[in-house]
């Protein structure tokens, strides 16, 4: 694997302890300075990259959607990955005493999210020389199974060695997608390995600055993955049944985005960022349908996943990057998505994804690394700033109807109404006991529950979380 001379700073935590006292700056304050329509403004570069859903489904993605129970989160980001909790309600406030964990399991090193289906949740975790993904009972922590790989896996730049990609819970099949490039498929029952393979090295792809990153994404029986291999296997898909290799596409370096899924006239598209491209392929082909670059050499990370809402395609990233809105709906060419705005003031994102609600879109704007991120609401059609809570730090944000839920990596939980008018704080609570454990991991809402996965500094693992907060 090639190791790259310059890496991207590793994002640190926040050590901030609260939002009680957040510095809010008005909508009146920030219509002075939001950005202009994209009119008026010079177009960002295209020699841009990467650390670190949807509208309408086509039939396909709604069975493969709806394969889960309502209320599941079985994938990065939750059912759709556009972080919005099917089927789940928020409170309107959080408890006097502060938020509780039903039960807490130790586990080891990783950044990878956990994914929940029915009663199981799937933690894909490292101990020692093993990556182990591991099944516990939702509702009272049971473990249930656990399957381990062989892993020889060392990290030159973040001081934690374990998985970054939450694991895919499609139909009866878990995959999970290891740091060293090693993709496996195992059983939701009973945890049984169904296959495995080093796709990384047999592929010749690239390790990057912190490991394979990009959650694959399950299609109509197809395992999606931007491996990042040479001779055209940038992308890659293979057989959940039996791992066998379907096609691989494109020149296209790895980043630690996943992809995500949309439609385009009843067709079904995987939306991809990549090391230095945003672009849209046919799931059962690898066939590309659109590409724009998106990216920038040097020490950068492509992370937060694309959003694809009401005909439009949203990409964000940190290091200079910036954020990019296009047009792609029925009335613009396949090939050739339309500008809508694009610039680095609005909503530059190092790792975060934000959500899209009713015209705009919440998420953190700046990085874990350097100064403090900010909490924004801005608008979708134009990129214009409508307000913001300085200084609140990177956060993964969850929404359930009109109120959101935003989990910084300091361990605060903060709820609050998803509206354009103000940001409107209805609680906030520490969600981990440990004052050591960070939240950097992408939380789940399932059931009531929050889950969450913790971190200790210094890469000794962490715990998971099971947190009733349901009204």
């Amino acid at each position: 694997m090639k190791t790259p001379r310059s890496a991207p700073t590793p994002a640190r935590p926040a050590v901030h302890a609260d939002h009680r006292s957040p510095r809010l700056r008005s909508p009146i304050a920030n219509a002075s300075r939001s950005p202009l329509p994209s009119s008026t403004r010079k177009p960002i570069s295209r020699s841009l990259t990467a650390l670190c859903l949807l509208a309408v489904l086509t039939a396909a993605s709604v069975a493969q959607c709806r394969s889960a129970h309502a209320g599941d989160w079985p994938q990065i980001l939750g059912p759709n990955r556009d972080g919005a909790a099917a089927g789940e309600k928020l409170p309107n406030a959080f408890p006097v005493g502060g938020l509780a964990a039903a039960w807490r399991a130790a586990i080891g090193e990783g950044y990878a999210g956990p994914a929940v289906a029915g009663d199981r949740v799937v933690v894909f975790h490292r101990q020692g020389e093993r990556e182990n993904v591991t099944a516990y009972r939702l509702k009272t922590g049971e473990k249930l199974w656990e399957a381990g790989f062989a892993t020889a896996y060392r990290s030159g730049i973040d001081p934690d060695q374990g998985p970054r990609c939450v694991p895919v819970i499609a139909g009866d099949a878990v995959i999970a997608y290891g740091p060293a490039g090693g993709l496996h498929c195992v059983g939701l029952t009973d945890g049984r390995v169904r296959w495995s393979r080093p796709v990384l090295e047999e592929l010749n792809g690239d390790e990057g600055y912190f490991g394979a990153g990009s959650t694959p994404l399950v299609v109509d029986g197809l395992v999606l993955v931007n491996v990042g291999g040479r001779n055209n296997a940038g992308v890659a898909a293979f057989s959940l049944t039996t791992g066998k290799t379907v096609w691989t596409a494109g020149q296209e370096d790895a980043s630690y985005a996943a992809a995500t899924l949309t439609q385009r006239e009843g067709r079904p598209v995987a939306l991809f960022v990549t090391r230095y491209s945003c672009l849209a392929l046919e799931p059962a082909t690898g066939k590309t349908l659109f590409r724009f670059p998106f990216g920038k050499r040097g020490p950068t990370v492509n992370a937060a996943t694309p959003l694809a809402f009401d005909g439009r395609v949203f990409v964000t990233a940190s290091y200079g990057i910036g954020a990019v809105m296009k047009r792609w709906d029925a009335a613009v060419p396949l090939d050739a998505p339309a500008d809508v705005w694009a610039n680095d003031e609005s909503l530059s994102s190092q790792y975060s994804t934000p959500v899209h609600f009713q015209g705009y879109l919440y998420g953190t704007h700046g990085r874990e690394d350097v100064g403090r991120a900010a909490l924004r609401c801005v608008s979708a059609k134009t990129g214009a700033v409508v307000w913001e809570v300085e200084d609140f730090g990177v956060a993964n944000v969850i929404r359930a109807e009109d109120k959101l839920l935003i989990v910084g990596t300091d361990g605060v939980a903060t709820l609050a109404t998803a509206s354009p008018l103000r940001f409107e704080k209805l609680g906030s609570a520490r969600v981990p006991a440990d004052q050591r454990a960070i939240t950097r991991a992408l939380p789940a809402l399932a059931s009531g529950r929050l889950v969450v996965r913790t971190n200790v500094r210094g890469g000794d693992g962490g715990e998971l979380l099971c947190v009733p907060i349901s009204p």
